[in-house]
């Protein structure tokens, strides 16, 4: 039997908890194998940010650190209090220690980053804390793209529902393919998700430019990405050479031009894909891909997903007349 305990704290998310639950209880219930608990710095209610009230079976003061096969942390807008909690974390340094896998969901990776367990790995968390949790532990390599990484015992999952995919990820691990398979099945899920998270983030991808030139240079990418934007085009609008742009532009947006206009260009290609119905030929003409094949190896590179593909899973919904 597995024990599978989840870690939860005043203002955790809620589905951190009840999606990946709900993957190892429909497990559970096929092949058998796991004993869930849930543990919080004191047993009883725990309000969720939402609101929802939780039930904490155990606290950790009467939930030994050990015998634990699966440490799972949960993320939430009270990760930052919960971090601050000496006791807790401590609790988690010691389960984690002694279990024979660790795992986070969201910006649970904060807590165990807290908990020193995550020094030297590669990691991942929701999109909007990547920069963050790589500021605060440099030791940390931070991808934010995976829905989830495995580094050795260690695996963290992407935002919220990225919890379901790492927990069935965690079954297929201990009882293969055909199980994990019959759970997706049963929530309907992915086996696996296509793409990753840079698929459902929002353009907050590039720092801000310091200077007028290089202001002058992204405004003029932003007013119309499918325009000539070659170095030497760029370089004319900053009234800059050439070589001085790259250098400035580079080093206030941490990206050369060509990868700034790819990026600017492939974010106006997914707004167009799911709201209108232009042909993906036009669109990559427009946007100044040239080619519809273009535009699809840049989207498989960049997202992990052919353009088609997303205009299907992202579209809006439109009501029918």
């Amino acid at each position: 039997m597995r024990r599978i305990v989840f870690v939860v704290y005043e203002g955790l998310q809620p589905i951190d908890l009840v999606g990946p639950h709900e993957v190892f209880h429909h497990a559970h219930r096929l092949v058998g194998g796991y004993d869930c608990r849930v543990v919080a710095p004191r047993a009883g209610p725990v309000r969720a940010h939402s609101g929802l009230p939780v039930h904490a079976a155990h606290g950790i003061g009467d939930l030994a650190p050990t015998g634990i096969d699966t440490v799972v942390v949960a993320g939430g807008r009270g990760v930052d209090e919960a971090r601050r909690d000496r006791a807790l974390v401590e609790w988690i340094a010691a389960a984690g220690s002694a279990a024979r896998r660790v795992t986070s969901v969201c910006s649970g990776a904060f807590l165990l980053a807290a908990a020193g367990l995550l020094e030297g790995r590669r990691v991942t968390t929701h999109w909007r804390r990547e920069e963050q949790l790589a500021r605060e532990h440099p030791g940390l390599t931070v991808e934010c793209d995976p829905v989830f990484i495995r580094d050795g015992r260690v695996w963290t999952s992407a935002g919220v529902t990225a919890g379901m995919d790492l927990a069935l990820a965690l079954v297929e691990d201990d009882h293969g393919r055909k199980v994990a398979h019959a759970v997706a099945q049963e929530l309907v899920m992915f086996l696996r998700r296509p793409g990753g998270q840079s698929q459902f983030s929002v353009p907050l991808w590039s720092r801000q430019p310091a200077t007028d030139p290089v202001r002058a240079a992204v405004a003029a990418v932003h007013a119309d990405p499918g325009a000539r934007h070659a170095i030497g085009d760029l370089a004319g609008v900053a009234g800059l050479s050439t070589r001085h742009l790259q250098r400035r532009f580079t080093a206030e947006l941490g990206t050369p031009p060509a990868a700034y206009v790819e990026r600017v260009r492939v974010e106006a290609a997914r707004r167009a894909l799911v709201e209108g119905d232009e042909p993906v030929e036009a669109l990559a003409r427009r946007l100044g891909f040239g080619t519809a094949e273009t535009l699809r190896r840049t989207f498989h590179r960049r997202l992990g997903v052919a353009p088609t593909d997303y205009r299907d899973r992202f579209r809006e919904v439109r009501e029918t007349p």
